[in-house]
């Protein structure tokens, strides 16, 4: 008889046990479906390195995501996937159930955030830009554009070498490796523009057709004009013609600039960009300059064009004698009288 208890104990103890286990596993998997709560559409969640998961559930909890939230250790337990939440920052949806919240801190894709280099900026703006962007690790703050430079790998100006472009990061990234991958990306882009370039082309290195590529950048947005200019300026070179363009002396100004050049400006020997005085190309680039107009630097139309001047509609008129061009000159300064600018000529 006291065997007989002892059986159906059993028994009754194993049915207990499989309704409970049933009931819970039931229950867990109710869980994880539900829904987390978000109260921004634009709602992130940070686990930083090191949290245990009693912190990480405490951290739920204060952030009131979900109900209940001392279940997740054991809804990890019944499903082996949801092990090996890592850190980082990971953007919310209101969709997400507790499941998928957990599946996406295992796959660690992070948020991407997003920051803009806008092509024709010179490097102190795009500096500029990097200190003002959130989430970054700042190791250039404060650091001279020479010791930045060394800092990538490059021998000598930064300038120029930073592929204008939107890049993605997460959070903690360093300012200093974004700039690298835009280094990186304009070195490749160079090459290859430099590998397919046209004959008889007046540049010795890749550097030389940068250089022009971002005077080419300063001195006009319009696509379809890139190719005139780049004309203009290697036809000069030809001819040993002094490049005479603004954007360089503007460039080699400084903080001393002020919206408008004057004839000593134009005859300053001290500025080493000053193509009025220096024959050939200036020293370094002026811009981080476009794609667009590397491909007109190493592709440039086949003009007779020697000379350009604004013409009021967001272009240039494009001439190839001296009389020609200062007739467009005239006209030009006629129409910003007529509209009352102080914009100057090029």
């Amino acid at each position: 008889m006291k065997k007989k208890l002892i059986v159906y104990f059993i028994i009754v103890s194993v049915v207990l046990l499989s309704i409970t286990a049933v009931f819970g596993f039931y229950f867990l998997e109710k869980f994880s479906h539900t829904q987390i709560r978000v109260n921004e559409s634009n709602q992130l969640f940070e686990l930083k390195r090191g949290t245990s998961i009693t912190g990480f559930v405490k951290q739920i909890e204060q952030a009131s995501l979900v109900d209940d939230a001392y279940l997740i250790p054991y809804l990890m337990k019944i499903k082996p996937s949801l092990h090996g939440i890592k850190s980082g920052t990971y953007q919310l949806s209101s969709a997400m159930t507790v499941e998928t919240f957990l599946q996406l801190l295992v796959s660690g894709k992070e948020v991407q955030f997003q920051i803009k280099f806008v092509e024709g900026k010179p490097a102190k703006d795009w500096l500029v830009t990097l200190a003002s962007t959130a989430d970054l690790e700042y190791k250039l703050t404060g650091l001279p554009l020479t010791q930045i430079a060394q800092m990538l790998g490059i021998d000598g100006s930064l300038e120029g070498w930073l592929y204008p472009d939107t890049y993605s990061y997460i959070k903690n990234d360093s300012d200093l490796a974004i700039l690298k991958r835009a280094y990186q990306k304009m070195q490749t882009a160079l090459q290859s523009v430099w590998d397919n370039r046209d004959e008889g082309l007046p540049y010795k290195t890749p550097y030389e057709l940068l250089i022009m590529a971002s005077i080419i950048e300063k001195e006009t947005g319009l696509d379809n004009e890139r190719a005139k200019v780049a004309s203009v300026f290697i036809n000069r070179l030809k001819y040993n013609m002094l490049l005479q363009t603004d954007p360089t002396v503007i460039y080699g100004m400084g903080d001393n600039y002020n919206g408008r050049l004057f004839t000593k400006n134009l005859r300053d020997k001290n500025n080493p960009f000053n193509t009025y005085v220096i024959s050939g190309l200036p020293p370094t680039p002026i811009a981080m300059p476009s794609l667009a107009s590397l491909e007109a630097a190493a592709h440039p139309e086949q003009t007779n064009y020697l000379y350009f001047v604004a013409n009021g509609d967001g272009g240039h008129t494009f001439t190839t004698n001296y009389d020609n061009h200062k007739q467009a000159v005239d006209k030009y300064r006629q129409f910003i009288r007529k509209r009352g600018t102080n914009n100057v000529a090029k």
